[in-house]
């Protein structure tokens, strides 16, 4: 190394600025049970690709927290509904 470097002002640290993290997203490990994930992932396919697994599990979440999931009793009824509807 050539004598005449001079590290007295040096920073540690990364050289060039980091990339920001996207905002509103956390980085966790979460386990979830096998049907579910597999559930989100058909649905996803489904999509064509233009909606990932996270982004849907993200929005069943969301809904549930705010309380505008559909409730089940409402969901029960639709199906009922479609089913009546297919069979008559």
């Amino acid at each position: 190394m050539k004598q005449g470097f001079d590290f007295s002002r040096g920073k540690r640290g990364w050289i060039a600025p980091r990339e920001p993290e996207p905002r509103g997203k956390t980085r966790i490990t979460i386990r979830l049970d096998e049907d579910v994930v597999d559930h989100f992932l058909k649905v996803a396919d489904a999509s064509g690709g233009t909606t990932g697994y996270q982004t849907l599990i993200n929005e069943a979440l969301r809904q549930h927290v705010e309380g505008t999931a559909p409730k089940f009793e409402d969901t029960l009824r639709r199906i009922v509904r479609e089913e009546m509807k297919a069979a008559g």
